[in-house]
Protein backbone atom coordinates (compact mmCIF):
# COMPACT_ATOMS: atom_id res chain seq x y z
CA UNK A 1 0.00 0.00 0.00
CA UNK A 2 1.37 3.39 -0.92
CA UNK A 3 1.31 6.14 1.65
CA UNK A 4 -0.18 9.49 0.74
CA UNK A 5 1.96 12.64 0.77
CA UNK A 6 0.64 15.37 2.99
CA UNK A 7 2.50 18.37 1.63
CA UNK A 8 4.70 19.31 -1.25
CA UNK A 9 8.25 18.04 -1.21
CA UNK A 10 9.82 15.16 0.68
CA UNK A 11 10.31 17.33 3.75
CA UNK A 12 6.71 16.81 4.74
CA UNK A 13 6.67 13.08 5.37
CA UNK A 14 3.87 10.61 4.70
CA UNK A 15 0.71 9.39 6.37
CA UNK A 16 -1.24 6.14 6.39
CA UNK A 17 -4.24 6.10 4.04
CA UNK A 18 -6.26 3.67 6.20
CA UNK A 19 -7.41 1.36 3.40
CA UNK A 20 -5.64 -1.94 4.09
CA UNK A 21 -4.46 -3.77 7.19
CA UNK A 22 -1.83 -5.65 5.19
CA UNK A 23 -0.66 -2.33 3.84
CA UNK A 24 -0.20 -1.06 7.37
CA UNK A 25 1.85 -4.17 8.18
CA UNK A 26 4.13 -3.40 5.24
CA UNK A 27 4.44 0.29 6.01
CA UNK A 28 5.14 -0.37 9.69
CA UNK A 29 7.85 -2.86 8.76
CA UNK A 30 9.41 -0.46 6.25
CA UNK A 31 9.63 2.22 8.92
CA UNK A 32 10.08 0.04 11.98
CA UNK A 33 12.89 -2.25 10.80
CA UNK A 34 15.38 0.57 10.11
CA UNK A 35 14.41 2.17 13.41
CA UNK A 36 14.89 -1.18 15.15
CA UNK A 37 18.21 -1.60 13.36
CA UNK A 38 19.27 1.82 14.59
CA UNK A 39 18.21 0.87 18.13
CA UNK A 40 20.27 -2.32 17.86
CA UNK A 41 23.27 -0.44 16.53
CA UNK A 42 22.96 2.08 19.38
CA UNK A 43 22.67 -0.75 21.89
CA UNK A 44 25.69 -2.46 20.37
CA UNK A 45 27.83 0.40 21.67
CA UNK A 46 26.96 -0.56 25.26
CA UNK A 47 27.09 -4.28 24.44
CA UNK A 48 30.56 -3.98 22.92
CA UNK A 49 31.78 -1.95 25.89
CA UNK A 50 30.39 -4.48 28.36
CA UNK A 51 31.62 -7.53 26.45
CA UNK A 52 35.17 -6.23 26.18
CA UNK A 53 35.25 -4.94 29.75
CA UNK A 54 34.14 -8.44 30.77
CA UNK A 55 37.53 -9.64 29.58
CA UNK A 56 39.05 -7.58 32.41
CA UNK A 57 37.26 -9.66 35.08
CA UNK A 58 34.01 -9.81 37.09
CA UNK A 59 34.77 -6.73 39.21
CA UNK A 60 35.26 -4.31 36.27
CA UNK A 61 32.26 -5.93 34.57
CA UNK A 62 30.07 -5.37 37.64
CA UNK A 63 31.23 -1.74 37.84
CA UNK A 64 30.52 -1.19 34.15
CA UNK A 65 27.02 -2.66 34.57
CA UNK A 66 26.23 -0.25 37.40
CA UNK A 67 27.66 2.77 35.60
CA UNK A 68 25.98 1.93 32.28
CA UNK A 69 22.62 1.38 33.97
CA UNK A 70 22.94 4.69 35.82
CA UNK A 71 23.83 6.58 32.64
CA UNK A 72 21.06 4.84 30.72
CA UNK A 73 18.49 5.72 33.38
CA UNK A 74 19.40 9.41 33.29
CA UNK A 75 19.68 9.51 29.49
CA UNK A 76 16.33 7.78 29.01
CA UNK A 77 14.55 10.39 31.11
CA UNK A 78 15.90 13.07 28.80
CA UNK A 79 15.07 10.91 25.78
CA UNK A 80 11.43 11.04 26.84
CA UNK A 81 11.35 14.72 25.89
CA UNK A 82 12.95 13.82 22.56
CA UNK A 83 10.26 11.20 22.03
CA UNK A 84 7.58 13.79 22.74
CA UNK A 85 8.73 15.45 19.52
CA UNK A 86 7.65 12.34 17.60
CA UNK A 87 3.83 12.44 18.07
CA UNK A 88 3.70 16.24 17.77
CA UNK A 89 5.76 16.30 14.57
CA UNK A 90 3.91 13.26 13.19
CA UNK A 91 0.52 14.89 13.73
CA UNK A 92 1.83 18.06 12.05
CA UNK A 93 3.04 15.95 9.10
CA UNK A 94 -0.36 14.24 8.93
CA UNK A 95 -2.12 17.57 8.44
CA UNK A 96 0.59 19.04 6.17
CA UNK A 97 1.82 21.61 8.72
CA UNK A 98 5.51 22.18 7.91
CA UNK A 99 5.96 25.04 10.44
CA UNK A 100 4.46 22.76 13.10
CA UNK A 101 7.15 20.16 12.41
CA UNK A 102 9.88 22.78 12.73
CA UNK A 103 8.49 24.24 15.94
CA UNK A 104 8.21 20.90 17.72
CA UNK A 105 11.70 19.72 16.74
CA UNK A 106 13.42 23.00 17.52
CA UNK A 107 11.87 23.28 20.97
CA UNK A 108 12.58 19.61 21.59
CA UNK A 109 16.26 20.37 21.06
CA UNK A 110 16.01 23.26 23.50
CA UNK A 111 14.47 21.02 26.16
CA UNK A 112 17.00 18.18 25.89
CA UNK A 113 20.00 20.49 25.91
CA UNK A 114 18.74 22.20 29.07
CA UNK A 115 18.12 18.79 30.64
CA UNK A 116 21.63 17.63 29.74
CA UNK A 117 23.13 20.58 31.59
CA UNK A 118 21.05 19.82 34.70
CA UNK A 119 22.14 16.19 35.08
CA UNK A 120 25.90 16.63 34.79
CA UNK A 121 26.40 17.27 38.52
CA UNK A 122 24.63 14.14 39.85
CA UNK A 123 26.40 11.99 37.26
CA UNK A 124 29.73 13.34 38.47
CA UNK A 125 28.91 11.95 41.94
CA UNK A 126 27.95 8.44 40.80
CA UNK A 127 30.38 6.77 43.23
CA UNK A 128 28.77 8.44 46.25
CA UNK A 129 25.29 7.52 45.00
CA UNK A 130 26.23 3.85 44.56
CA UNK A 131 27.84 3.71 48.00
CA UNK A 132 24.65 5.13 49.51
CA UNK A 133 22.75 2.33 47.75
CA UNK A 134 24.85 -0.32 49.46
CA UNK A 135 27.19 -1.30 46.62
CA UNK A 136 30.71 -2.58 47.30
CA UNK A 137 33.26 0.28 47.71
CA UNK A 138 35.75 -1.01 45.11
CA UNK A 139 33.03 -1.58 42.51
CA UNK A 140 31.51 1.83 43.28
CA UNK A 141 34.89 3.54 42.84
CA UNK A 142 35.45 1.89 39.47
CA UNK A 143 31.92 2.79 38.33
CA UNK A 144 32.34 6.41 39.44
CA UNK A 145 35.61 6.83 37.55
CA UNK A 146 34.04 5.28 34.45
CA UNK A 147 31.04 7.64 34.66
CA UNK A 148 33.16 10.80 34.91
CA UNK A 149 34.22 10.13 31.34
CA UNK A 150 31.04 8.53 30.00
CA UNK A 151 28.78 11.36 31.20
CA UNK A 152 30.09 13.67 28.45
CA UNK A 153 28.16 11.48 26.02
CA UNK A 154 24.93 12.93 27.40
CA UNK A 155 24.69 16.02 25.18
CA UNK A 156 25.42 14.32 21.83
CA UNK A 157 23.27 11.32 22.76
CA UNK A 158 20.25 13.53 23.53
CA UNK A 159 20.80 15.60 20.39
CA UNK A 160 20.96 12.40 18.38
CA UNK A 161 17.72 10.90 19.73
CA UNK A 162 15.80 14.16 19.13
CA UNK A 163 16.90 14.43 15.52
CA UNK A 164 16.22 10.73 15.12
CA UNK A 165 12.58 11.40 16.01
CA UNK A 166 12.52 14.16 13.39
CA UNK A 167 13.98 12.00 10.63
CA UNK A 168 11.71 9.08 11.53
CA UNK A 169 8.63 11.25 11.05
CA UNK A 170 9.98 12.26 7.63
CA UNK A 171 10.36 8.58 6.65
CA UNK A 172 14.17 8.82 6.63
CA UNK A 173 14.79 5.95 8.99
CA UNK A 174 17.46 4.51 6.67
CA UNK A 175 19.59 7.60 7.27
CA UNK A 176 19.26 7.06 11.01
CA UNK A 177 20.31 3.44 10.60
CA UNK A 178 23.36 4.26 8.49
CA UNK A 179 24.64 6.90 10.91
CA UNK A 180 24.11 4.69 13.95
CA UNK A 181 25.83 1.70 12.34
CA UNK A 182 28.81 3.93 11.58
CA UNK A 183 28.90 5.04 15.21
CA UNK A 184 28.74 1.45 16.46
CA UNK A 185 31.63 0.40 14.20
CA UNK A 186 33.68 3.40 15.29
CA UNK A 187 33.01 2.63 18.95
CA UNK A 188 33.99 -1.02 18.55
CA UNK A 189 37.25 -0.16 16.83
CA UNK A 190 38.12 2.43 19.47
CA UNK A 191 37.23 -0.04 22.24
CA UNK A 192 39.74 -2.58 20.98
CA UNK A 193 42.45 0.04 20.62
CA UNK A 194 41.90 1.93 23.87
CA UNK A 195 40.89 -0.83 26.30
CA UNK A 196 43.74 -3.20 25.43
CA UNK A 197 46.34 -0.77 24.04
CA UNK A 198 46.65 -1.68 20.36
CA UNK A 199 48.19 0.37 17.52
CA UNK A 200 50.56 2.06 19.92
CA UNK A 201 47.83 3.44 22.19
CA UNK A 202 48.08 2.99 25.98
CA UNK A 203 45.97 0.23 27.56
CA UNK A 204 43.35 2.32 29.40
CA UNK A 205 41.09 -0.53 30.54
CA UNK A 206 37.61 0.61 31.53
CA UNK A 207 38.46 4.25 30.81
CA UNK A 208 39.22 3.30 27.21
CA UNK A 209 35.66 2.05 26.73
CA UNK A 210 34.28 5.31 28.13
CA UNK A 211 36.44 7.43 25.81
CA UNK A 212 35.34 5.29 22.86
CA UNK A 213 31.66 5.81 23.67
CA UNK A 214 32.05 9.57 24.02
CA UNK A 215 33.88 9.81 20.70
CA UNK A 216 31.31 7.68 18.86
CA UNK A 217 28.37 9.68 20.21
CA UNK A 218 29.96 13.00 19.27
CA UNK A 219 30.68 11.70 15.76
CA UNK A 220 27.09 10.49 15.25
CA UNK A 221 25.57 13.71 16.58
CA UNK A 222 27.80 15.80 14.31
CA UNK A 223 26.86 13.77 11.23
CA UNK A 224 23.11 13.88 11.91
CA UNK A 225 23.33 17.62 12.62
CA UNK A 226 25.08 18.26 9.29
CA UNK A 227 22.57 16.04 7.48
CA UNK A 228 19.51 17.79 8.92
CA UNK A 229 21.11 21.15 8.14
CA UNK A 230 22.28 20.49 4.58
CA UNK A 231 20.30 17.53 3.18
CA UNK A 232 18.19 18.16 0.05
CA UNK A 233 14.49 18.30 0.81
CA UNK A 234 14.86 19.53 4.39
CA UNK A 235 15.54 23.19 3.64
CA UNK A 236 11.81 23.99 3.86
CA UNK A 237 11.89 23.28 7.59
CA UNK A 238 14.61 25.87 8.32
CA UNK A 239 15.36 23.91 11.46
CA UNK A 240 18.41 25.92 12.55
CA UNK A 241 17.42 29.32 11.16
CA UNK A 242 17.12 31.73 14.11
CA UNK A 243 17.48 28.74 16.40
CA UNK A 244 17.84 31.02 19.42
CA UNK A 245 14.27 32.34 19.04
CA UNK A 246 11.87 30.63 21.46
CA UNK A 247 8.44 29.28 20.60
CA UNK A 248 6.96 28.97 24.04
CA UNK A 249 3.77 27.23 22.95
CA UNK A 250 5.73 24.42 21.27
CA UNK A 251 8.20 24.38 24.18
CA UNK A 252 5.30 23.89 26.62
CA UNK A 253 3.75 21.12 24.50
CA UNK A 254 7.03 19.19 24.41
CA UNK A 255 7.30 19.55 28.19
CA UNK A 256 3.63 18.63 28.73
CA UNK A 257 3.89 15.44 26.70
CA UNK A 258 7.52 14.76 27.50
CA UNK A 259 7.62 14.54 31.27
CA UNK A 260 5.01 11.73 31.45
CA UNK A 261 6.86 9.90 28.64
CA UNK A 262 10.13 10.36 30.53
CA UNK A 263 8.55 9.14 33.76
CA UNK A 264 7.06 6.13 31.97
CA UNK A 265 10.41 5.22 30.45
CA UNK A 266 12.28 5.72 33.70
CA UNK A 267 9.68 3.70 35.60
CA UNK A 268 10.66 0.71 33.46
CA UNK A 269 14.38 1.45 33.17
CA UNK A 270 14.43 2.18 36.90
CA UNK A 271 12.83 -1.18 37.55
CA UNK A 272 15.74 -2.90 35.83
CA UNK A 273 18.28 -0.60 37.50
CA UNK A 274 16.74 -1.44 40.89
CA UNK A 275 16.97 -5.11 39.94
CA UNK A 276 20.71 -4.55 39.43
CA UNK A 277 20.89 -3.12 42.94
CA UNK A 278 19.11 -6.20 44.31
CA UNK A 279 21.54 -8.42 42.42
CA UNK A 280 24.42 -6.46 43.88
CA UNK A 281 23.16 -7.42 47.34
CA UNK A 282 23.39 -11.08 46.30
CA UNK A 283 27.06 -10.73 45.27
CA UNK A 284 29.47 -9.71 42.51
CA UNK A 285 29.13 -12.97 40.57
CA UNK A 286 25.35 -12.69 40.60
CA UNK A 287 25.52 -9.04 39.50
CA UNK A 288 27.87 -9.89 36.64
CA UNK A 289 25.55 -12.68 35.46
CA UNK A 290 22.55 -10.39 35.76
CA UNK A 291 24.36 -7.73 33.72
CA UNK A 292 25.00 -10.18 30.89
CA UNK A 293 21.41 -11.48 30.89
CA UNK A 294 20.11 -7.92 30.99
CA UNK A 295 22.28 -6.94 28.02
CA UNK A 296 20.94 -9.88 26.01
CA UNK A 297 17.34 -9.09 26.93
CA UNK A 298 17.96 -5.45 26.02
CA UNK A 299 19.25 -6.45 22.58
CA UNK A 300 16.06 -8.39 21.89
CA UNK A 301 14.01 -5.47 23.25
CA UNK A 302 15.45 -3.02 20.71
CA UNK A 303 13.35 -4.51 17.90
CA UNK A 304 9.94 -3.98 19.55
CA UNK A 305 11.23 -0.60 20.72
CA UNK A 306 11.84 0.32 17.08
CA UNK A 307 8.36 -0.94 16.21
CA UNK A 308 6.97 1.19 19.04
CA UNK A 309 8.54 4.29 17.47
CA UNK A 310 7.11 3.30 14.10
CA UNK A 311 3.72 2.83 15.75
CA UNK A 312 3.91 6.28 17.34
CA UNK A 313 4.69 7.85 13.97
CA UNK A 314 2.07 5.90 12.00
CA UNK A 315 -0.68 6.47 14.57
CA UNK A 316 0.38 10.11 14.99
CA UNK A 317 0.20 10.76 11.25
CA UNK A 318 -3.25 9.16 11.03
CA UNK A 319 -4.36 11.12 14.10
CA UNK A 320 -3.21 14.41 12.54
CA UNK A 321 -5.03 13.52 9.30
CA UNK A 322 -8.17 12.51 11.29
CA UNK A 323 -7.98 9.04 9.72
CA UNK A 324 -9.56 7.04 12.54
CA UNK A 325 -9.60 3.77 10.59
CA UNK A 326 -5.89 4.28 9.93
CA UNK A 327 -5.29 4.79 13.65
CA UNK A 328 -6.77 1.38 14.46
CA UNK A 329 -5.07 -0.49 11.66
CA UNK A 330 -1.68 1.10 12.26
CA UNK A 331 -1.88 0.21 15.94
CA UNK A 332 -3.01 -3.36 15.42
CA UNK A 333 -0.28 -3.92 12.82
CA UNK A 334 2.39 -2.81 15.28
CA UNK A 335 1.03 -5.07 18.04
CA UNK A 336 0.91 -8.11 15.75
CA UNK A 337 4.48 -7.52 14.61
CA UNK A 338 5.66 -7.12 18.21
CA UNK A 339 4.32 -10.56 19.18
CA UNK A 340 5.98 -12.22 16.19
CA UNK A 341 9.36 -10.61 16.90
CA UNK A 342 9.13 -11.53 20.58
CA UNK A 343 8.64 -15.19 19.69
CA UNK A 344 11.85 -15.22 17.66
CA UNK A 345 13.84 -13.63 20.49
CA UNK A 346 12.41 -16.05 23.05
CA UNK A 347 13.48 -19.04 20.95
CA UNK A 348 17.13 -17.96 21.08
CA UNK A 349 17.01 -17.57 24.87
CA UNK A 350 15.41 -20.98 25.33
CA UNK A 351 17.62 -22.90 22.92
CA UNK A 352 21.16 -21.50 23.36
CA UNK A 353 21.39 -19.60 26.68
CA UNK A 354 24.91 -20.85 27.55
CA UNK A 355 26.31 -19.92 24.15
CA UNK A 356 24.88 -16.40 24.40
CA UNK A 357 26.23 -15.80 27.91
CA UNK A 358 29.64 -17.16 26.95
CA UNK A 359 30.07 -14.32 24.46
CA UNK A 360 30.69 -12.04 27.45
CA UNK A 361 33.10 -14.31 29.33
CA UNK A 362 36.76 -15.24 29.25
CA UNK A 363 36.70 -19.02 29.75
CA UNK A 364 40.15 -18.83 31.38
CA UNK A 365 38.78 -16.66 34.17
CA UNK A 366 38.23 -18.80 37.31
CA UNK A 367 34.84 -17.15 37.91
CA UNK A 368 33.51 -17.72 34.38
CA UNK A 369 31.81 -21.03 35.17
CA UNK A 370 30.00 -19.54 38.18
CA UNK A 371 28.76 -16.58 36.13
CA UNK A 372 27.55 -18.94 33.39
CA UNK A 373 25.73 -21.22 35.83
CA UNK A 374 23.98 -18.30 37.50
CA UNK A 375 23.09 -16.53 34.25
CA UNK A 376 21.47 -19.37 32.29
CA UNK A 377 18.30 -19.62 34.46
CA UNK A 378 17.86 -15.86 34.16
CA UNK A 379 17.65 -16.14 30.38
CA UNK A 380 14.88 -18.74 30.66
CA UNK A 381 12.78 -16.19 32.56
CA UNK A 382 13.80 -13.43 30.12
CA UNK A 383 12.56 -15.58 27.23
CA UNK A 384 9.12 -15.80 28.80
CA UNK A 385 8.73 -12.05 29.29
CA UNK A 386 9.82 -11.10 25.76
CA UNK A 387 6.14 -11.27 24.78
CA UNK A 388 4.75 -8.98 27.47
CA UNK A 389 7.72 -6.61 27.24
CA UNK A 390 7.17 -6.19 23.50
CA UNK A 391 3.44 -5.66 23.90
CA UNK A 392 3.76 -3.08 26.65
CA UNK A 393 6.33 -0.93 24.85
CA UNK A 394 4.42 -0.97 21.56
CA UNK A 395 1.09 -0.23 23.25
CA UNK A 396 2.73 2.66 25.08
CA UNK A 397 4.07 3.97 21.78
CA UNK A 398 0.63 3.77 20.18
CA UNK A 399 -0.89 5.79 23.01
CA UNK A 400 1.84 8.42 22.54
CA UNK A 401 0.77 8.70 18.90
CA UNK A 402 -2.62 9.79 20.29
CA UNK A 403 -0.83 12.27 22.59
CA UNK A 404 -2.01 10.19 25.54
CA UNK A 405 0.87 10.16 28.01
CA UNK A 406 -0.34 10.82 31.57
CA UNK A 407 -2.51 7.75 32.14
CA UNK A 408 0.13 5.44 30.59
CA UNK A 409 2.60 7.00 33.02
CA UNK A 410 0.37 6.04 35.96
CA UNK A 411 -0.06 2.53 34.54
CA UNK A 412 3.72 2.18 34.30
CA UNK A 413 4.33 3.41 37.84
CA UNK A 414 1.69 1.04 39.22
CA UNK A 415 2.81 -1.96 37.18
CA UNK A 416 6.53 -1.68 37.78
CA UNK A 417 6.73 -0.33 41.31
CA UNK A 418 3.54 -1.54 43.00
CA UNK A 419 3.58 -4.96 41.31
CA UNK A 420 6.99 -5.74 39.78
CA UNK A 421 9.51 -4.58 42.36
CA UNK A 422 7.70 -5.85 45.49
CA UNK A 423 7.22 -9.25 43.83
CA UNK A 424 10.92 -9.30 42.87
CA UNK A 425 12.04 -8.51 46.43
CA UNK A 426 9.60 -10.98 47.99
CA UNK A 427 10.61 -13.87 45.74
CA UNK A 428 14.34 -13.17 45.85
CA UNK A 429 14.89 -12.48 49.54
CA UNK A 430 11.87 -13.67 51.50
CA UNK A 431 11.06 -16.86 49.61
CA UNK A 432 14.66 -17.73 48.72
CA UNK A 433 14.45 -17.77 44.91
CA UNK A 434 17.48 -15.47 44.57
CA UNK A 435 18.28 -14.13 41.10
CA UNK A 436 15.48 -15.95 39.22
CA UNK A 437 13.01 -14.51 41.75
CA UNK A 438 14.16 -10.99 40.86
CA UNK A 439 13.53 -11.70 37.18
CA UNK A 440 10.11 -13.27 37.80
CA UNK A 441 9.20 -10.04 39.59
CA UNK A 442 10.30 -8.06 36.55
CA UNK A 443 8.09 -10.23 34.34
CA UNK A 444 5.05 -9.70 36.57
CA UNK A 445 5.35 -5.92 36.30
CA UNK A 446 5.75 -6.07 32.52
CA UNK A 447 2.70 -8.33 32.22
CA UNK A 448 0.54 -5.91 34.17
CA UNK A 449 1.66 -2.98 32.00
CA UNK A 450 1.10 -4.92 28.78
CA UNK A 451 -2.46 -5.83 29.69
CA UNK A 452 -3.48 -2.35 30.88
CA UNK A 453 -1.86 -0.35 28.06
CA UNK A 454 -3.08 -2.64 25.29
CA UNK A 455 -6.60 -2.50 26.73
CA UNK A 456 -6.44 1.30 26.85
CA UNK A 457 -5.50 1.56 23.18
CA UNK A 458 -8.27 -0.85 22.19
CA UNK A 459 -10.77 1.24 24.18
CA UNK A 460 -9.51 4.56 22.71
CA UNK A 461 -12.89 5.70 21.29
CA UNK A 462 -14.83 4.81 24.44
CA UNK A 463 -12.26 6.72 26.52
CA UNK A 464 -12.49 9.78 24.28
CA UNK A 465 -8.97 9.52 22.86
CA UNK A 466 -10.41 9.42 19.33
CA UNK A 467 -13.93 10.22 17.99
CA UNK A 468 -14.34 6.61 16.83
Amino acid sequence: MASQPVAAGDASGTRPDGTSFSGHIGQTLMLGLPLAGAQLAQMSINVTDTALIGRLGPEPLAAAVLAAQTFFLVWMFGAGFAQAVMPVAAAAAGRGDVPGIRRSVRMGLWVVLLYGALVMVPLWHTEAILLALGQEPRVSALAGAFMRILQWSMFPALLLVTLRSYLGVLDRANVILAITVFGAILNGALDVVLIFGHLGAPALGMAGAAYASVTANIAMALIVFLYTWKAPGLAAHELYVRFWRPDWQAFAEVLRLGWPISTTIVAEVGLFAAASILMGWLGTIQLAAHGIALQLASIAFMIPLGLASAGTIRVGQAYGAEDWTGVGRAGTAALVLAVGIAFVGALFFWIIPEALISLYLDRNDPNAAAVLAFGAPLLFVAAAFQFVDGLQVVASGLLRGLKDTRIPMLIALFSYWVIGMPVAYLLAFKLGFGGPGVWIGLASGLLCAAVLMTARFQARARLGLTPR
